[in-house]
């Protein structure tokens, strides 16, 4: 069904599902081990989303904060609720200075295309590698450690990972049958034998939620170990990288007018200091989902009208069980999301064939594989090539 430039199908349903990979496990990674509300967390993706696809008319992608998720979910002792508000309110605040002074505009000069295309295919890599450690994990579902579901001695996960990535490069290509859509339906039928569902007590309506408001402690808190460190990375790859990625795929006319450096600055800002007031789950774009739900079908804004539709459902009407209906999805369905869409971003490289900027390029990549850290990559990426530049070195 197409509505004006939205368009409403299997293919753009399939392709809203092809960024789960990263949003599900942290998502339920911070209601469960640092205790953020559920209805709250996955009201605002459902939001983000709606909110994103009615501007952009795109299929913008919504993730968390990688950095300060993984931070958060590592010391559940230091980051308490009005600490996870705190990163929104900064967070955001600093987006959207950084948006309506312009400041964001200048920094996008430091990112030129070989810097840029670096970190796409760092990420690329990045996320390939942790859906193969999805795929290969033994246990099969997220509802906690020793979930290792065998048949004949060997583990389901693989297998089942084995699977669905050929059943994804067959129906790659396929409207009819979409590959999102397909994997993900078929792995939580498989998953319900093996107990994903077991001991489920049906129950209705929104979790708490509710106002969170932090103090001074907790504003220094998550300036220091959560809103610094994870700027740079924000700015490289949810901002630059998502405007670039877009234009990639959809082209600079039209299509992509409202697509810029300033409008996900100033979007992904209003949306964390609301979201923070709630203590919710602070969120960005991000190429790496763009290319997922690209590469899965989705091509307008109806694929973000679908998913955030379908999150908002979820977060007030199923709020008492909604982690254990996300966590009937198993790890090797999200290992395969993850394979394709870092594949669909490293490829974004192709249009680069001067070798100085593939030095560049690889350097950055290297470095993230390296360190698994974004922010010094694009650093040290930066630095080399304004030094071969002022040098006149040439490669």
């Amino acid at each position: 069904m197409q509505i004006g430039s939205y368009r409403f199908d299997r293919s753009e349903f399939a392709g809203s599902l092809g960024d789960l990979g990263t949003l599900i496990p942290m998502s339920i990674g911070l209601v469960t081990i640092n205790g953020l509300s559920f209805s709250s967390v996955f009201l605002w993706i459902g939001l983000f989303y709606l909110l994103s696809g009615f501007y952009y008319k795109l299929p913008i992608p919504v993730q968390p904060l990688k950095l300060v998720s993984a931070i958060a979910i590592a010391f559940p002792e230091r980051i308490s609720l009005p600490v996870i508000s705190a990163t929104g309110l900064l967070f955001g605040g600093a987006l959207i200075l950084l948006a309506f002074t312009g400041l964001i505009d200048w920094l996008a000069r430091l990112f030129t295309k070989p810097i840029v295309r670096g970190i796409q295919l760092g990420l690329g890599f990045i996320l390939m590698i942790k859906g193969i450690d999805f795929i290969s994990s033994p246990e099969l579902l997220m509802q906690g450690a020793g979930n290792t579901a065998s048949l004949g001695g060997i583990p389901v996960n693989p297998l089942l990972g084995l699977a669905a990535l050929i059943l994804v490069l067959c129906l790659i290509a396929s409207r009819r049958f979409p590959a999102a859509l397909v994997v993900v339906a078929a792995g939580i039928v498989i998953g319900i034998p093996f107990g994903s569902l077991r001991g489920l007590e049906w129950s209705f309506g929104p979790s708490t939620m509710g106002l969170v408001t932090p103090n001074v402690d907790d504003l220094f808190t998550a300036l220091f170990l959560l809103v610094l460190p994870q700027l740079p990375l924000t700015i490289g790859n949810a901002i630059i990288g998502t405007t670039d990625t877009a234009r990639n795929l959809f082209g600079t006319g039209k299509q992509t007018e409202r697509v810029s450096n300033r409008s996900f600055s100033f979007g992904m800002g209003l949306t964390n200091i609301c979201a923070g007031l709630m203590a919710a789950m602070p969120l960005c774009h991000g190429a790496g989902g763009l290319a997922a739900h690209y590469r899965f079908g989705a091509r307008t804004g109806g694929s973000n009208i679908m998913i955030g539709l379908l999150f908002v459902l979820i977060a007030l009407g199923f709020g008492g069980i909604g982690i254990a209906l996300l966590s009937a999805i198993p790890y090797a369905v999200l290992g395969v999301l993850l394979l394709f869409a870092g594949l669909e971003l490293a490829l974004l490289i192709r249009d680069i064939t001067e070798r100085q900027e593939l030095f560049i390029a690889f350097l950055i990549a290297g470095i993230s594989l390296a360190t698994t850290n974004m922010s010094i990559a694009f650093v040290c990426g930066i630095i080399v090539s304004r030094l071969l530049q002022w040098r006149g070195i040439k490669i």
